[in-house]
């Protein structure tokens, strides 16, 4: 039986990784229909944040949790400002330009930091599941990625701001003809999606390992699972992960992780090519 609770152990673990990974895209692609592939450099520059902070003496809880988001947020604004907002209703243009974007952080970190692996401690230590061990951390990740799914949840239904992003992310026209700033709802939102990347760099930096190309082990997932999640960014995102992360778990344990990835591709692909529209374009369509 303690080999059934460690596997169930570690597929909610790989539901919430998925999760977090996923939840800024969701935003950004999900919602905005910007293709953005800056989404693991974003990521990675949660990561170096918590390291950095955590080199200069930060609460490792302040550097994991608070700073990342913050300071993500706030270098999406200004890439949005500077080069996003131009580029509205052009996809293209849009995934030409993230591609761009992610070229030049990975190589601005790289002359910054050098190419080298970075450590951030990891604050909680480990426990037993019968007789097998297991990280106390997945704990924090499971509590990261119930706050990040539900916070988004309660912002977008019971905040003026939710309301006032999902009206312009439908009709922009009609918002600006009832007074709406669409400019300025779509930067907040770009810095929100930023921000949500950047907390979940943060986060996993303990366990990654934090460098300049981290974030390609993370984007291809991350669109995989929004895709599959369809247009409801909260459902979506849990629906997509809880099943790719069941899948890719399950595999993973049975064979090798490599094999686990190819599993969660495979199923990606099957789902897609029955439901091209995701999962909350088949059902769940009155869903957030």
């Amino acid at each position: 039986m303690d080999i059934f609770g460690l596997i169930a152990f570690n597929i909610v673990t790989g539901i919430a990784t998925l999760v977090l990974i996923t939840i800024g895209l969701a935003v950004i692609y999900g919602m905005m229909r910007i293709i953005n592939l800056a989404h693991g450099e974003f990521m990675m520059l949660g990561a170096y944040t918590a390291a950095t902070a955590v080199e200069h003496g930060v609460n490792i809880w302040i550097a994991l949790l608070i700073l990342p988001p913050i300071v993500v947020a706030l270098i999406g604004l200004i890439l949005e400002r500077c080069v996003i907002r131009f580029l509205y209703g052009r996809m293209i243009d849009t995934m030409l330009a993230t591609w761009g974007i992610s070229l030049g952080l990975v190589g601005l970190i790289t002359s910054i930091f050098g190419n080298v692996i970075h450590s951030v401690p990891t604050p909680v230590g480990g426990f037993n599941i019968g007789g097998y061990g297991a990280s106390g951390y997945s704990l924090v990740l499971l509590a990261a990625s119930i706050l990040a799914l539900g916070g988004l949840y309660l912002l977008m239904r019971r905040t003026n701001f939710g309301l006032l992003l999902r009206a312009t992310m439908q009709n922009p026209r009609m918002a600006a003809s009832l007074g709406i700033h669409p400019p300025t709802v779509f930067m907040s939102t770009f810095a929100l999606g930023a921000g949500l990347a950047g907390f979940a760099g943060g986060l996993l930096s303990p366990i990654s390992g934090v460098s300049p190309s981290m974030g390609a082990a993370y984007v291809a997932r991350a669109f995989i699972t929004v895709l599959g999640g369809g247009p409801a960014v909260v459902m979506g995102t849990g629906l997509a992960s809880g099943l790719f992360g069941l899948i890719n778990e399950i595999v993973s344990f049975l064979s090798t992780p490599v094999l686990g990835e190819v599993a969660l591709l495979a199923a990606a692909i099957v789902l897609i090519r029955n439901l091209p529209n995701g999962i909350t374009g088949r059902f769940f369509r009155s869903s957030l």
